[in-house]
């Protein structure tokens, strides 16, 4: 699907507060934001949001937070982002966790827990301080609790669910609300020969019957965002079986309190914090 740019030049006294409360009007819609100074000299510093569908409310509410700051667009053409950036990724390694694509299948070494993943249009390769911070702390919780089963809640390529299946050897649901997810998902789960452990679902929520299904689980991880993160507090408790772990991440290093706080209230204790580049992964225990 083609995407469009809306993009908007200002000094960076306007932009960067501009593109903070962007951040905050557009967390629960998932879409790209990004800042870059165009000329230092003149303080000419661009904001600029990524969408695919929805234009023409993503520019009202961009012209809302933008100020007399005079917003341009641009058609991009349709094409695999996500997959053309992959091509100069470099392995992950994280533990013994290592992600890589099938380029780099060279770099598995004796004791590696090497999960696949090919290009495709769903969020986790890795690479970003959340999914690595997740990867961590599955690796800390397998080992000192053994989990019996798993859910990756907001699954993206299913890196997390492919990971905790490898290493627990234990079954595993990942569930998304975007079936093209999902289909990425499931692609992820064949390649690398785990479809015995995890299964893959497109479920919005935790009505869906899925989860009363399957759970409830010994283990939950989900790398989101913060907000919906803070809704699904009461979900994650009624979920969630006596003694288990989850692990939450997709959280700025700003957000931590807030979505501690609504865990603490579902009657959560705070295990462990660690940070990868302003991003905070969260272990937490009822």
């Amino acid at each position: 699907m083609a995407q469009t740019r809306l993009f908007f030049r200002a000094p960076k006294a306007v932009a960067a507060p501009a593109y903070a409360a962007l951040e905050r009007e557009f967390e629960d819609d998932g879409l790209p934001l990004a800042i870059l100074e165009i000329d230092e000299a003149a303080d000419v510093h661009e904001v600029s949001l990524y969408a695919d569908e929805g234009i023409d409310s993503a520019l009202r509410r961009m012209r809302a937070v933008a100020g007399d700051a005079e917003i341009g667009r641009e058609d991009l053409p349709d094409i695999d982002w996500v997959a053309r950036s992959l091509e100069g990724l470099k392995p992950v390694r994280v533990g013994r966790f290592l992600v890589h694509g099938s380029h780099d299948r060279a770099f598995r070494r004796a004791g590696d827990i090497a999960v696949e993943i090919e290009a495709g249009l769903a969020f986790g390769t890795g690479h970003h301080g959340t999914t690595a911070g997740c990867l961590e702390m599955i690796g800390r919780v397998v080992r000192a609790e053994s989990p019996t089963s798993a859910l990756d809640l907001g699954a993206g390529s299913a890196v997390l669910a492919i990971a905790a299946a490898k290493l627990a050897r234990i079954p595993v649901l990942a569930t998304d609300i975007d079936p093209v997810a999902t289909r990425v998902a499931r692609a992820n789960i064949r390649l690398n020969g785990v479809g015995p452990f995890v299964e893959a679902a497109t479920a919005p929520g935790f009505h869906h019957p899925l989860f009363a299904a399957r759970g409830p689980f010994d283990l939950i991880v989900a790398n989101i965002l913060a907000r919906p993160l803070m809704k699904l507090a009461p979900g994650m408790a009624q979920n969630l079986a006596p003694g288990g772990s989850i692990i939450l991440s997709g959280i700025l290093d700003a957000q931590r309190d807030a979505v501690l706080a609504a865990y603490v209230g579902q009657r959560f204790r705070h295990v462990r914090t660690t940070h990868r580049d302003g991003w905070v992964t969260l272990h937490l225990k009822r």
